[in-house]
């Protein structure tokens, strides 16, 4: 439903049709305010104006601006009476990327703008647009009507809306943080940051805005990013069959067509336009333990020793408020914490990193430094009538800084000093949506800087926490010098990715909210923020060990892996549910470092090319609708399917796998794609699959990221009779050297004809690894080897192990491997 203020189509169209009409009806009936003038939509085109890549079209008063921003993107505005906002936007750093050639022709019904790669058509009779591609002639996105608008009478400006045809079998995905199912079909959302505790199955909205959706039809996808800060609506054929629609309570309609045809282009596309992470610390991607809230120190101490003394790999632990001097950021409770500093250096010398979380929310009190800097300075946000925006959140009554004022935003970020100098190791950034009890949120009226472009909250609430959090990835590196900045975000905005990984809020330990965060932490990826996890075992309520376990199990192939839970629940470390559960959980979360080279990998993929680290089965084979619906499987990176178990009690489950050959990453059987298949899952097994075809490296298991140095690293290569690249990636793990080609990028070509299996590398970047040698383990050889050739030199010490895989070494640098069968 198209919903300005709320007003549904139908209310709108028993609105009178003219201004005249209306005030005949206010007089006949003064007690009823003026309505709002009614929703307004473009008429004909009566001319078109080129300026470089921008294309201006009018009907007289409203003006449209069509902007080739590349051969594949394609930005439309609207000014409802000729002037355009100015053009500003926190998801977009930079808006032209690289275009070719592009021209204007006009027809008799229509003008069109292509690309090398799509045409945009506006039609002249009633100011349609659509979207075609050039190479098939598919009609991608077209107006099911014109973009329209309804003025604002109480705030100013309008409410905007575009409606766009749904065709019979389109799907979508994406639209970032909804629960729910994947695919949004039928659905309709809403967009505005809201700390939503304990969320349930389709609740709505939640904690972070992305609107950014994918539509797939006929095989082919496309992509829409409506560029609106604004709170805003999405609409995927619920209200209407045929139909689906967005607006915003305000702004301008402003969005980015984005063409395919494969969701994997759309995706990458998008992230050209609002960024791909950087690279994260190495060690921010191991296993991080948090509680709200762990303390006093004796306790933290506690857990920290007890993974060392369970021997389960673990990298981080987490203070969560109670840490703070009565919840006053960058502050020390020094009851519970008398020495940080040595607290901090004796869990690193056990190889421990601290996280601390640090809130918007400034305690008011003169005595308080942080509160008073703010105060002197005009640091904090005020309303409309100039009093400061007051609310109560942990420490009380409190002040909120304007993160949407760079001058904050410098100053916000330098406050971390402290923490740093102590070695406080990352940040995570809590209550940003920004939340306040009892309000929720701050009132419309608050002012904001916008970064010189003003605005209320209404259009800065949804980038408030973006822009915290971006203070303190800022803040950070100056303060951490070349070392990489760990931080993470509750709320956000389309771009956020740029500044901090993410979770999924505080969900449930329920199975329900098992399956919930598997599908929630998918749509993120697709949406364009790929470090993404949930609290494992459930933020609040009580799981059992097996639905720990279970959790434990998919979180290792989470992009971003933590467990968390609320004070008032039982605790839950990997080890509180005895055995079997302490054993398995073990044996993941080793398998979690053992492919640390590989998941490195897949993070370097993302951050250079744009690619998603979890990827659903409707992406991997989007012509298959029946993929569509399938939402409990995703591929972490292009090689490792995973399989969760997300049923109680289960102990097989059903898998399909895409096509191609996959091999069952614990038996190494060998089975065709494009069918399903019942696989046996006991507690102790989750199914995983490699494609074939693939070199997965592996680490030795460490208690944490950099515990021993790395003497070789095993190259798992899995037989395929066809070509398939894999991809290994190596840098210091903690610098920005890479940004100055201080890395590796190793490519390695697998390829097999039956009777003999070839193995190539090629080399890029200037880093050089400490270790020398690969140790190989070949899986699923269809011949017995007779010889193997390193670079033209034969390999005599090779052999079978007792899971009958071929094992040699090599030197890491070599170029050409030839296995020769009998």
């Amino acid at each position: 439903m198209e919903e300005g203020n709320n007003t549904s189509e139908q209310e709108l169209n028993n609105v009178p049709e003219t201004v005249e009409e209306e005030v005949v009806q206010h007089l006949n009936n003064p007690v009823t305010d003026l309505k709002p003038i009614v929703k307004q939509y473009l008429t004909a085109v009566k001319g078109v104006k080129k300026e470089g890549n921008k294309f201006y079209f009018s009907d007289g008063s409203a003006r449209v601006e069509v902007r080739v921003v590349s051969d594949e993107i394609i930005r439309v505005r609207l000014a409802p009476h000729g002037v355009f906002l100015d053009d500003f936007s926190y998801a977009v750093p930079v808006v032209d990327q690289k275009v070719t050639t592009f021209r204007l022709e006009e027809a008799d019904e229509y003008y069109g703008i292509s690309t090398n790669t799509v045409t945009c058509k506006v039609k002249k009779e009633d100011f349609s647009i659509s979207f075609t591609d050039n190479t098939t002639g598919m009609v991608m996105s077209q107006d099911a009507k014109p973009m329209h608008w309804e003025e604002n009478v109480e705030f100013g400006g309008y409410y905007v809306f575009a409606t766009k045809e749904c065709l019979p079998e389109e799907n979508f995905f994406g639209l970032g943080d909804k629960s729910g199912n994947l695919n949004l079909r039928g659905r309709k959302f809403q967009n505005w940051n809201t700390d939503a505790y304990s969320f349930g199955w389709d609740q709505d909205p939640l904690y972070r805005t992305i609107p950014f959706y994918i539509g797939l039809h006929e095989g082919a996808g496309y992509g829409i990013f409506f560029d609106n800060t604004f709170r805003s609506y999405f609409d995927f054929g619920a209200e209407s069959n045929s139909k689906t629609s967005f607006w915003a309570d305000g702004g301008e309609l402003q969005y980015y067509y984005i063409h395919g045809p494969h969701m994997m282009d759309v995706v990458k596309r998008y992230q050209t336009l609002t960024g791909t992470h950087k690279l994260p610390p190495k060690w921010a991607l191991g296993y991080h333990q948090c509680r709200w809230s762990y303390y006093p120190e004796s306790r933290v101490r506690e857990v920290a020793q007890g993974f060392r003394d369970h021997q389960i790999p673990c990298d981080a632990i987490y203070l969560d408020i109670d840490y703070m001097d009565g919840y006053r950021c960058f502050t020390w409770n020094k009851k519970y914490f008398p020495d940080p500093k040595k607290m901090i250096k004796d869990l690193l010398n056990i190889g421990m990193k601290t996280v601390v979380m640090i809130d918007p929310g400034i305690k008011v009190d003169d005595n308080y430094w942080v509160f008073k800097e703010g105060k002197e300075n005009n640091y904090f946000c005020r309303r409309s009538d100039d009093y400061f925006m007051e609310g109560h959140v942990w420490p009380g009554r409190c002040q909120f800084p304007d993160f949407t004022n760079p001058t904050v935003r410098e100053w916000f970020g330098g406050l971390y000093k402290e923490l740093v100098e102590l070695g406080v190791a990352g940040f995570w950034n809590d209550m940003n949506e920004p939340a306040v009890f009892g309000a929720g949120t701050f009132p419309n009226d608050v002012r904001h800087n916008y970064d010189g472009y003003r605005g209320s909250h209404r259009k800065a609430h949804n980038v408030y926490g973006m822009q915290m959090v971006r203070s303190t990835y800022d803040g950070l590196k100056k303060l951490m010098r070349n070392k990489r900045p760990f931080t993470i975000t509750r709320a956000g905005y389309s771009g956020m990715q740029r500044y901090a990984c993410v979770w999924t809020g505080d969900n449930v330990a329920t199975w329900e909210h098992l399956k919930l965060g598997n599908i929630q932490c998918q749509r993120m990826s697709i949406s364009g923020v790929p470090f993404c996890g949930t609290d494992i075992g459930g933020f609040s309520g009580e799981p059992d060990g097996e639905l720990f376990t279970r959790w434990i199990q998919l979180g290792t192939f989470s992009p971003f892996m933590r467990a968390h839970s609320a004070g008032d629940t039982s605790v839950r470390e990997p080890w509180s549910f005895g055995e079997p559960f302490t054993s398995i959980n073990r044996k993941f979360i080793e398998l979690r470092y053992r492919l640390m080279p590989y998941i490195y990998s897949v993070f370097w993929e993302h951050h250079r090319y744009g690619f998603p680290i979890l990827r659903p089965l409707s992406m991997l084979e989007q012509e298959n609708i029946s993929n569509h619906f399938r939402q409990d499987e995703f591929t972490f990176g292009d090689k490792i399917l995973v399989c969760p178990v997300l049923e109680q009690g289960a102990t097989s489950r059903t898998v399909y796998l895409p096509k191609g050959q996959w091999y069952n990453f614990w038996t190494h059987e060998l089975l065709d794609g494009g069918n399903e298949y019942e696989i046996s899952a006991p507690l102790e097994d989750m199914p995983l699959f490699v494609r074939a075809g693939s070199v997965i490296p592996e680490y030795p298991v460490m208690q944490y990221v950099g515990e021993k140095p790395i003497e070789e690293v095993w190259l798992n290569i899995y037989y395929a009779s066809y070509e398939v690249n894999s991809f290994l990636y190596e840098d210091h793990g903690d610098t920005f050297a890479y940004e100055q080609d201080i890395y590796l990028e190793k490519k390695f070509s697998v390829r097999g004809d039956g009777k003999n299996l070839v193995i190539e590398q090629v080399v890029e970047g200037l880093y050089t690894p400490n270790y020398e040698l690969y140790d190989y383990n070949v899986i699923g050889l269809p011949f017995a080897v007779s010889k193997i050739y390193v670079d033209d030199k034969e390999v005599t010490d090779f052999g079978l192990d007792d899971r009958n895989r071929l094992k040699f070494k090599s030197n890491k640098n070599f170029m050409h491997i030839k296995i020769i069968g009998l």
